[in-house]
C-alpha cells in the first residue's frame, strides 16, 4: 500500500473547555518529530488572496518533540468470533453458508475459516474447499451478483466435497454444481480456532479479504447444528450473538441492513422483516478506525479563545497539520455570534477521491506551496462517501478516525481556472478571515455539540451562522436550528445545497456516520432498492426533503441546480425601502461579481424558494419571505437536481427550467421574533476577502449582521 511520510488524525474533532484531544501520527522516519500548535485564520493558499494565515499559540501548547515511529493500518470488513471454537466430529463435519460475490481478484478471497478449514472463491472465481493442505473446487465458476448456498462436508475417512447452489428469486430452478474428492488421509476433523468469516486470520491479521455479502454462516457435526451465526439478528450492532458458539466481531463496519438471499421485495424496512435482511456486505477496503495509539495529547483550557485551530507536525522535510475546532463552556458565551462548523459534513466528504484529479492539481498544489497529498493517489487510506468501493458498490460508512486529506490547511479541491478552487474546511475558512478582518468576535460549535446538546448548544447566541456547505444533518440537529430560529433566534445560511442529506450515527461509535442515498437527489452512487433504511438506527435515509423535512423548511430555500465550479453575480432585486438596511453603502445593483470561488458569488449549487415546500416556516403573522437578490444561470452552466424535474419538458417550479435556475438571497422573520437571511449560493463566502474585504458582498454581509447581532458585536466597519 502507498503511505504518506507524515500523518496524523486527532481523536476529537471538537471540544469545549476541559477536553482532551489525542493526537495519532505515523512516520515512515525514524527521526523527531516536533509538534506545534496555530490558530488558523485562512485556509487558502491561493497567491493572489490573504494565503494562509495562521497566529502561533505556544502559550496553550509549548513546542514538543517526539520520537517518530510507523503505525500501520489495515483495510477490510470481516467478522471473527470473539474467543475460539472447538469442534469434534465422528462421521462428519460441515460448513455452510449463503454467498454473493461482487468482485474477482487475484488473489484468494475467503469466505469462511476455522482452525485448517477454509471455504474461499479463487482468483478464477471457484468456490474452493481447503482442509488440512488438500483443496477440492466446484466445477462452474460464481457469477457476481448472485445468490448461492455452499454445502461442504469433510468425512472422517477423508472425503472432501463441495456443493453449490444457485438461488433463483420466485422460481423453483436451481443449478447445483458438485464436487468430491478421497485425496484426504484420514486424520481425524477435529475443528480447534477462531472462525471468520470475510477473510483469514493469520497470525493474527485478517489476509484474502471477501468482497460481498455473506449470510447464515453455519457449522454442523454429525447432523447436529453445532455452530451459526445469524446477521439478521440486532442489524444495528456492531457484532453478531452466535448461537450455542461464541458471538462474532465486526471489523472495520461491514455494510449491514442490506438485502439477503431471501428478500423477495415484499417489504423494504429491514425492521419488518430482518429475515430478508440476513447477510452482511464485507469489502477489502472498509476502513473507518486506524487504530492508532496517541503520541501526545492537548487539553483545551478555559484560557484558549474559541476557534479553529492546527496542529503541525514537522519531521525531516515532511509536515502536517491537523485541524480541530474550539469552543467556548456551554452555556458561557464569549461573544454574540456562533459559527456553526460543518464537521459531520467533512466526515462525509472526508478524502473524496474526485474523477476527475489529474497531474495538474499537483502541479498547482506545489506552485501555491499548498497541501501536498490528494485522496485519489492514496486510497488505501479509505475513501468518502462520495466514491465507490472496489466492487463498485456505494461507500456508506464515514469518520474522521484516520487521516482525512481534504481536512487539511491549503488543499486544493479544483485545479482549473484561475480561482481557489476550494470547497468545506477551506472555503469556511473565507468566511473566518472576513470576521477577523472586520474585528467581529465570534464563537465556535461544531455538529457534534448541536446534535449532542441540541439547541443548548447555540440558544445563548444572538445569532448562528453556517459556513458555505452545511449539506449533512441529523434529525437531532435539525430540531436544535428550528427551536432556536422559532424563539427568537437570527439565523445566517451562508451557502448552498444546505440541509440536504440525512445522516445517522452508530450507537456503539458515535464517529461513524450512516448515509443512505435513497431514492432520488444528486448523488454520486445510488443505494439498491430495498436499502433505503438506515442500519445504524432503521430510519428511512435519503434526503431530508423526502422525509419530509426539506431545507425550505427552515431556511427558506433548498437546493435546486448545480454546475461547474463557476460563480455569476447576484442582481438586486428588492427596492423596497423596508430592506434598504441590506444594501446600506452599495452602489448600483450588481452584487459579487467577483470572488475567489468560482470567480462569483453565485456558483456551483444553487438553491431557491418554494412556496409549496414552506409550510414549516412559522413566519410572523404579516411576514412573508422577501427576495433579495437573485442570480439566474444565464450561461447555461447549470443543471437542475432530479428532484426538481418531472419530465424531460416539466419541473415542480412549474415554469421554465431556467427560471428554476437560480440562486435566491432571501430574508424572512419567525413568529418567535426570530430572523433568518439566506444566500443560497456554496461560492457566496469565497466573495468575502475579495479586494482585501473592500466589495458589496462584505459590505452587505456587514450591513446583515448589524441589524442581527447589533454594530457593538460587529465592530469598525
Amino acid at each position: 500500500m502507498r503511505t504518506v511520510p507524515l500523518v496524523g488524525y486527532t481523536s476529537k474533532l471538537s471540544g469545549r473547555p476541559g477536553s482532551k484531544i489525542d493526537f495519532k501520527i505515523s512516520s515512515q522516519s525514524q527521526s523527531p518529530i516536533k509538534a506545534q500548535l496555530f490558530r488558523s485564520i485562512s485556509a487558502d493558499p491561493n497567491p493572489k488572496g490573504v494565503g494562509i494565515v495562521e497566529e502561533s499559540c505556544e502559550e496553550f501548547f509549548p513546542v514538543q518533540t517526539f520520537a517518530g515511529r510507523n503505525q500501520p493500518f489495515y483495510p477490510g470488513s470481516y467478522g471473527k468470533t470473539a474467543i475460539p471454537v472447538a469442534i469434534t466430529a465422528k462421521n462428519e463435519f460441515k460448513v455452510a453458508l449463503l454467498v454473493w460475490p461482487t468482485q474477482y481478484c487475484v488473489h484468494n478471497q475467503t469466505m469462511l475459516a476455522v482452525g485448517k478449514t477454509e471455504l474461499l472463491m479463487n482468483p478464477d472465481g471457484h468456490a474452493e474447499l481447503s482442509f488440512g493442505g488438500y483443496t477440492i473446487s466446484a466445477p462452474k465458476r460464481l457469477n457476481l451478483h448472485h445468490w448461492y448456498k455452499i454445502d461442504c462436508c469433510i468425512g472422517v475417512e477423508g472425503q472432501l466435497s463441495i456443493s453449490v447452489t444457485l438461488l433463483k428469486q420466485n422460481s423453483a430452478t436451481q443449478n447445483v454444481a458438485t464436487a468430491s474428492s478421497n485425496l484426504v488421509a484420514g486424520s481425524g476433523i477435529d475443528i480447534d480456532g477462531i472462525v471468520s468469516v470475510g477473510a483469514r486470520i493469520s497470525s493474527g491479521s485478517a489476509e484474502q479479504l471477501f468482497n460481498g455479502k455473506i449470510e447464515n454462516p453455519q457449522i454442523w457435526a454429525d447432523g447436529n447444528l453445532v455452530a451459526n451465526w445469524d446477521f439478521s439478528g440486532d442489524i444495528s450492532g456492531s457484532s453478531v450473538t452466535g448461537n450455542n458458539c461464541p458471538d462474532m466481531d465486526l471489523v472495520n463496519s461491514p455494510t449491514r441492513g442490506v438485502k439477503g438471499a431471501y428478500w423477495d421485495g415484499s417489504e423494504h424496512n429491514w425492521r419488518h422483516k430482518p429475515e430478508h435482511y440476513g447477510a452482511i456486505h464485507f469489502h477489502e477496503d472498509d476502513i473507518y478506525d486506524f487504530g492508532w495509539e496517541t503520541d501526545f495529547s492537548l487539553k483545551i483550557t478555559s484560557s484558549m479563545p474559541s476557534g479553529i485551530y492546527v496542529m503541525r507536525i514537522s519531521s525531516d522535510d515532511h509536515e502536517d497539520a491537523m485541524p480541530f475546532f474550539v469552543c467556548p463552556p456551554l452555556g458561557k458565551p464569549t461573544a454574540k455570534l456562533c459559527v456553526l462548523v460543518s464537521t459531520f459534513t467533512y466526515t462525509i466528504y472526508g478524502n473524496h477521491a474526485r474523477p476527475e484529479y489529474h497531474a495538474g492539481w499537483r502541479d498547482r498544489s506545489k506552485d501555491w506551496g499548498a497541501y501536498p497529498h490528494n485522496p485519489a493517489e492514496f486510497s488505501n487510506y479509505g475513501l468518502s462517501t462520495y466514491n465507490l468501493h472496489c466492487d463498485g458498490s456505494g461507500v456508506c460508512h464515514a469518520s474522521h478516525k484516520r487521516p482525512l486529506f481534504n481536512l487539511r490547511p491549503g488543499y486544493i479541491t479544483f485545479c482549473e481556472g484561475d480561482c481557489s478552487g476550494l470547497r468545506h474546511f477551506q472555503a469556511d475558512s473565507h468566511l473566518i478571515s472576513w470576521l477577523h478582518a472586520k474585528g467581529i468576535d465570534y464563537d465556535i460549535v461544531t455538529d457534534e455539540e448541536l446534535h449532542n446538546e441540541g439547541v443548548d448548544a447555540i440558544k445563548d447566541y444572538a445569532a448562528v451562522t453556517t459556513g458555505s456547505h452545511p449539506e449533512y444533518h441529523t434529525s437531532q440537529m435539525l430540531d436544535a436550528l428550528t427551536a432556536y430560529r422559532d424563539s427568537g433566534g437570527s439565523f445566517l445560511y451562508l451557502g448552498g445545497n444546505g440541509f440536504y442529506w440525512r445522516i445517522v450515527r452508530h450507537r456503539d461509535d458515535k464517529d461513524l456516520l450512516e448515509i443512505r442515498r435513497a431514492e432520488d437527489g444528486l448523488r454520486a452512487w445510488a443505494s439498491e432498492p430495498g436499502e433505503y433504511y438506515n442500519a445504524f438506527d432503521g430510519s428511512y435515509g435519503g434526503l431530508w426533503r423526502r422525509n419530509g423535512r426539506p431545507p425550505q423548511q427552515l431556511v427558506g430555500i433548498g437546493f435546486t441546480a448545480q454546475g461547474i465550479f463557476v460563480g455569476m453575480p447576484y442582481n438586486r432585486v428588492c427596492h423596497d425601502p423596508e430592506f434598504d438596511w441590506v444594501f446600506d453603502g452599495i452602489e448600483g445593483d450588481t452584487l459579487g461579481d467577483f470572488g475567489f470561488s468560482g470567480n462569483g458569488a453565485a456558483g456551483f449549487e444553487l438553491d431557491r424558494i418554494d412556496p409549496a415546500l414552506s409550510d414549516g416556516l412559522n413566519l410572523a403573522e404579516g411576514s412573508r419571505i422577501t427576495v433579495l437578490a437573485q442570480s439566474y444561470d444565464t450561461a447555461n452552466n447549470f443543471m437542475l437536481v432530479p428532484e426538481e424535474q418531472l419530465t424531460h419538458l416539466t419541473n415542480l417550479s412549474g415554469g421554465p427550467e431556467g427560471q428554476a435556475k437560480r440562486a435566491d438571497m432571501v430574508y424572512f422573520t419567525t413568529e418567535g421574533g426570530g430572523q433568518v437571511f439566506s444566500v443560497g449560493s456554496i461560492t457566496f463566502c469565497g466573495s468575502l476577502p475579495w479586494n482585501n474585504y473592500d466589495n458589496n458582498i462584505s459590505k452587505l454581509l456587514s450591513n446583515v449582521l448589524s441589524r442581527l447581532i447589533g454594530r457593538d458585536g460587529v465592530g469598525v466597519m
